[in-house]
């Protein structure tokens, strides 16, 4: 996807999220995030907002922390985070394509804007989805190429990533597969961090996973369960995913 689409998919995501942290009320539980609170959700993500914008505004080459997040509740936390989004929004369209500033992921985009358009997009909407969840709607639509994108991020970046936990002790093979998109994964699991390889590569796998994009994005996120008839194989491997999948 362009810059531009992930920065619209930001806008109307953000939009969302706190439309529906509204409805359910700042201290409404988070089924998908234990222990979180509608608050936590919005302090978290409000911080991680401002904090990939500055890397983008300020074009910091080293990693810092996230900002703390202040100790609002009610409306002014919703505006709080309303203020972070509308500002990350503003600076990744402003920012010239030659930014430089420090990434993080080992399939980041070549250029930093595009990293965290797509970063922030994707860390929006699975946000978006958890304060659904504490009102108990069905997720609202992810498009089905935005989605695809998404579990690419998910299995070619994050979880190549040395601090990945997916991890087996004999190597094992797990496929997925986007039924509406037609994007394919080959996910070898070992005792190092997985390799995931774009395709299918005609080997054996152990582990089937097939579905529509929107429902592996939602599953492999671990915001939906990782089950059904679109989980063939071993099933411990999916098990294997829920356990140890979070970021």
């Amino acid at each position: 996807m362009e810059i531009t689409g992930h920065v619209k998919t930001l806008v109307r995501e953000g939009e969302l999220l706190a439309r529906v942290a509204e409805r359910a009320g700042t201290d409404s539980p988070v089924p998908t995030c234990p222990g979180w609170r509608v608050t936590d959700l919005l302090r978290h993500t409000g911080s991680v907002h401002r904090w990939a914008a500055a890397y983008v505004a300020e074009g910091r080459l080293e990693p810092v922390g996230f900002p703390d997040a202040p100790e609002l509740v009610g409306g002014e936390l919703l505006g709080w985070f309303r203020e972070g989004h509308a500002d990350l929004v503003r600076i990744l369209n402003e920012a010239p394509a030659d930014v430089q500033c420090w990434t993080y992921l080992p399939t980041a985009p070549p250029s930093p804007v595009a990293f965290w358009a797509r970063r922030q997009a994707h860390e929006t909407t699975v946000h978006r989805m958890d304060a659904e969840a504490a009102i108990g709607v069905l997720f609202s639509a992810v498009e089905p190429e935005f989605a695809e994108d998404g579990v690419d991020e998910l299995l070619t970046g994050f979880h190549a990533r040395p601090r990945s936990r997916v991890r087996t002790a004999e190597p094992r093979v797990v496929r997925v597969r986007a039924a509406d998109t037609g994007g394919v994964w080959t996910v070898h699991l070992s005792a190092a961090p997985a390799l995931t390889v774009r395709g299918d590569t005609g080997e054996a796998a152990d582990c089937e996973l097939t579905g529509e994009a929107a429902w592996l994005y939602a599953a492999l996120w671990n915001r939906l369960p990782l089950a059904g008839p679109g989980v063939t194989g071993d099933p411990a491997l999916a098990r294997l995913w829920k356990d140890t999948a979070g970021i």
